[in-house]
């Protein structure tokens, strides 16, 4: 009984911070991004990334937290097809969008003279192409789930996997390896990208350090560009992502291998996969200062307009 009250508490806390995180992410970054003359490429995936958060919240950690309340049976057959689903996508969505952010802001930072340097998107809107790829490539790999999503008023015998409020059902084994192997495929590319681009990052902020250190000894003051204060955010962000991605496989390949029903590592696996989407713009919110830049901007605001108001 008690471990079911933490469940519920742990729930709801990160569902809670994660979407009120995001949320600000992306008020803030929308803000910013529409009152720049210069649209900037990175804010753009930052706001898709931070909206793919939100989708993977609510559709795995809220109708996880109203379960773990001990409500059942709140969605029906068209309900479940349709939470399960955006799910899916959403989780997709988050590692292509994690992948482009890390190459294009590694391309960003490439010194000019590079080749790298000629693939900088020339404008923000070219990122848009990039988003509808990624929607429809992920809404695709995820047909399979239309069919094999039921909710739980079904027999108890035709299911196949629990998650408290809808049910896996059993389908065509060649169907199944299928998309199974469209998955890890997909994984293996954007991963394999995000990898890339983060040791080119990790290079170039070396080679910085470096001059900065020849710099100093030179008794010359320098200043760290705003590039690489964000491609120090971008890494933080991919290390964040790394961490809880394969972390989650560990433990959801631990739970299929099991013999016995293991309440712990299936509560842990649960937790995981709401881990990235709640503490990444928690990284963004404490390593930019834009945010709060903002957030004192609209502030200062208010009170002006207040104090204006007082006077009259």
């Amino acid at each position: 009984m008690v471990l079911k009250y933490i469940k519920e508490i742990i729930f709801t806390f990160i569902t809670v911070v994660g979407t009120l995180g995001n949320t600000s992410v992306f008020v803030n970054y929308m803000f910013s991004w529409w009152g720049n003359p210069e649209k900037k490429s990175v804010q753009l995936i930052l706001i898709h990334l931070a909206f793919t958060n939100i989708i993977i919240l609510l559709t795995k950690g809220l109708p996880k937290t109203v379960a773990a309340f001990g409500l059942r049976n709140f969605l029906d057959a068209i309900g479940c097809k349709i939470i399960v689903y955006l799910g899916r996508v959403a989780h997709g969505l988050s590692i292509c969008t994690s992948s482009l952010l890390t190459v294009v802001q590694a391309i960003i930072i490439s010194p000019r003279a590079s080749r790298w340097s000629r693939l900088r998107p020339r404008s923000a809107w070219h990122i848009l192409l990039f988003f509808l790829y990624f929607w429809i490539l992920n809404a695709l790999m995820s047909m399979n789930l239309i069919h094999s999503i039921t909710s739980t008023d079904l027999n108890m015998s035709q299911r196949k996997n629990s998650n408290n409020y809808c049910y896996l059902m059993q389908e065509n084994q060649e169907i199944e390896w299928i998309f199974l192997t469209l998955m890890v495929l997909r994984d293996a590319v954007f991963q394999g990208a995000m990898g890339g681009a983060s040791g080119y990052m990790v290079f170039l902020l070396h080679k910085h350090h470096q001059h900065v250190l020849y710099l100093q000894n030179s008794n010359l003051l320098y200043r760290t560009p705003p590039e690489l204060r964000a491609a120090q955010s971008v890494l933080l962000l991919m290390l964040c992502f790394v961490f809880f991605y394969w972390t989650d496989c560990a433990f959801s390949l631990i739970f299929s291998l099991s013999s016995r029903d293991n309440t712990l590592v299936a509560n842990t696996e649960e937790f995981l996969t709401l881990g990235y989407a709640t503490f990444s713009p928690l990284v963004l919110i404490h390593r930019d200062g834009l945010l709060v830049e903002c957030w004192h901007a609209q502030w200062e605001k208010l009170r002006r307009c207040h104090s204006h108001l007082n006077v009259q």
